[in-house]
């Protein structure tokens, strides 16, 4: 297997659009790479420069420590699985695994062994015989799987594989890619715009915006750090809350005609000297806002009062979509609690979940 070097990667067409800008980053042998953004981030276009599919403009890139700019993607040892599986529909399961080892001239008898040794990793020996069209939709997409593993590549390359099944069978085949992984040890490098599939697949998270990175981390780190506002809400369902308001005296109040007002810790104000009289954002996710009594006791100078305007019922969570002073406030908490639709409920904030941003540049202020 690999590791890979982006070094000032970018990728600009012809006429001026910048779809990746200076993208930087060392991948590791063995890792489990998301990109993540929304459409138009710039995700897959890396994908493809990575694969070969796409003209590096300017930067290096290196897979194994060999400078790879100019390779044909034939020469890259790197696989894609697309999308939309790209099954040759006249040939049997067995023969769209075998048809790459075929074209490269491996032996037959090798050929057939890795064939069925990757059938059997995936489930697939009973159907090895069948055409795509008497397959499922996660039947095809292992039968892409399988004929990317048997070619033995260097990087796994993943663009938005799932995107084409439907909710229930994603989570399986999430599952079932991740214990491929673990098997086989493939560095992978998979491209979606779920959040979901971002936290519960990767080692680490690349999340992109307008071609640019936001931020390179592990998931827990992205959700507990997150660099700035955009990240902040795209990662986190639902995502998290942002007020605007300005701080002075220990205390943030919220923009808007309430003057309502929560007490910042005093460990936090230290690093909130430079906006005192200033503008501000607060944020908190919505699951550290509590209805808990102990809470709203324990955080009584932080507590609101909301008007449940819509409340969504999860099966173990609880949903509530308000306002505060305007400003939209979501809160998830247990659906032990019976909330009902435009029904006063009083939240405590949990302080020491809370993050700080400059309302400039939108950066996370370090605690």
């Amino acid at each position: 297997m690999a590791g890979l070097k982006l070094n000032h990667i970018y990728k600009v067409y012809e006429n001026g659009t910048k779809a990746v800008s200076d993208f930087n980053m060392e991948i590791k042998d063995k890792e489990f790479i998301v990109f993540v953004g929304p459409s138009g981030c710039g995700k897959s276009t890396t994908l493809r420069m990575i694969a070969g599919l796409e003209e590096i403009t300017a930067g290096d890139l290196f897979i194994d420590d060999k400078l790879v700019n100019d390779l044909e993607p034939k020469d890259r040892k790197v696989t894609m699985v697309f999308q939309n599986y790209a099954l040759y529909p006249h040939m049997t399961v067995y023969e769209n695994m075998a048809f790459a080892l075929k074209i490269r001239k491996i032996p037959k008898a090798e050929i057939d062994e890795r064939v069925k040794e990757v059938a059997s990793i995936l489930g697939l020996t009973e159907y090895l015989n069948r055409k795509p069209k008497a397959l499922s939709g996660g039947q095809c997409q292992r039968v892409a799987l399988g004929r990317a593993i048997v070619r033995k590549p260097k990087v796994f390359l993943m663009d938005e594989p799932l995107s084409n099944l439907d909710a229930k069978l994603r989570v399986t085949m999430r599952e079932e890619i991740i214990r491929i992984h673990e098997k086989v040890g493939a560095t992978t490098i998979y491209v979606t715009h779920d959040q979901t599939e971002a936290m519960t697949m990767a080692s680490r998270i690349v999340i992109m915006k307008t071609g640019i990175v936001q931020q390179i981390g592990t998931p827990k780190e992205v959700y507990s750090y997150p660099a700035n506002t955009f990240v902040a809400q795209f990662i986190g369902s639902p995502s998290m809350n942002l007020f605007n308001g300005s701080y002075d005296n220990g205390k943030f109040t919220f923009d808007g005609t309430n003057s309502i007002t929560i007490d910042i810790p005093k460990e936090h104000q230290e690093k909130l000297k430079d906006y005192i009289g200033k503008q501000l954002i607060v944020g908190i996710r919505p699951e550290d806002i509590s209805l808990d009594p102990a809470m709203l006791k324990k955080y009584s100078h932080d507590t609101i009062s909301i008007d449940s305007q819509v409340v969504e019922l999860l099966g173990h969570d609880l949903v509530i979509y308000s306002d505060v002073d305007g400003q939209k406030i979501i809160v998830k908490t247990l659906a032990d609690y019976d909330i009902k639709a435009h029904q006063d409920v009083k939240v405590a904030i949990c302080m020491n979940k809370i993050h700080y941003f400059d309302p400039d540049t939108t950066n996370r202020i370090e605690l």
